[in-house]
């Protein structure tokens, strides 16, 4: 039986039998990986708390048939303690972890990969707020994944901005002449804000107002969830702070289907 190695995140898992587990686990080099893992639900369990949700371990596997199975575990990077010890950090790990999941479906990614562990363990770290750094990781994960969103010049035409229309299904700002009617607007505090979430411009991101991350959570919340297609259920849970009559009402007005042009074909809807 083919024996490998790899180092991997755990995004989930789920019992098996009365002792064993399904680790979902997004790997360097292999992708996403579903492998049992023999007799971690047991105190005396060799693996310890190595595959729990948010940790990074290097492993070595046996290849079967359906399922691999884990048979090594050593951990790399430890972030499951501090991430869960804190609600606010939790709940944002738990949507990275999802996306994660979602976004390597059908292919491999090293850069989601990277992406997904520095994420954590900047959450970990508690080195920027929880929010901003979830709203950073989805931005960047979309953009790995082929979808950047354009907060300046507009998505359609190329012209130069700035441009203060934004919708999701167009991929962004986008010129006045092209713009749906009734498309929401966001200010240039906003859009600053997010165009540096998407660079990793903390100074710019941490020095925005209140109702401005309120704003772009709900927009990052809308433009994640409309390319994956169907909701992230982890969301509901993330505590984003006191959001707006604007806020609100502008995130989904960018999701709404009804702002999308008739030469942009909507996509169905998937319900969790």
């Amino acid at each position: 039986m083919p024996v490998y190695r790899d180092e991997g995140v755990v995004l989930r898992t789920q019992k098996l039998g009365e002792a064993d587990r399904i680790v979902t686990l997004l790997t360097r080099t292999h992708g996403k990986v579903r492998a049992v893992a023999r007799g971690v639900r047991r105190t005396s369990s060799k693996f310890g708390s190595r595959l729990e949700p948010f940790m990074v371990a290097d492993l070595q596997f046996y290849e079967g048939r359906s399922l691999d199975t884990i048979t090594q575990a050593v951990t790399i990077g430890s972030y499951g303690a501090a991430i869960t010890a804190d609600y606010s950090s939790y709940t944002a790990a738990n949507v990275m972890v999802e996306t994660a999941d979602r976004i390597t479906e059908h292919e491999q990614s090293l850069q989601q990969y990277h992406l997904l562990v520095g994420a954590l363990r900047s959450l970990s770290r508690g080195e920027h707020g929880p929010s901003l750094t979830l709203d950073s990781y989805l931005l960047r994960a979309m953009a790995v994944a082929g979808w950047a969103p354009s907060f300046h010049d507009c998505a359609v035409t190329g012209a130069t901005g700035p441009h203060s229309a934004f919708v999701v299904q167009l991929g962004g700002v986008v010129a006045d002449a092209v713009a749906p009617p009734g498309s929401p607007r966001l200010d240039a505090t906003t859009l600053e804000l997010l165009a540096a979430l998407l660079t990793g411009d903390w100074a710019t991101a941490e020095a925005a107002p209140a109702i401005s991350r309120s704003q772009a959570s709900g927009v990052v919340s809308a433009y994640a969830q409309w390319h994956l297609e169907r909701g992230l259920r982890s969301l509901e849970h993330v505590e984003r702070g006191t959001r707006t009559r604007t806020a609100s009402g502008a995130a989904a007005a960018a999701a709404s289907p009804a702002a999308t042009p008739t030469s942009v074909a909507d996509r169905p809807e998937e319900h969790p």
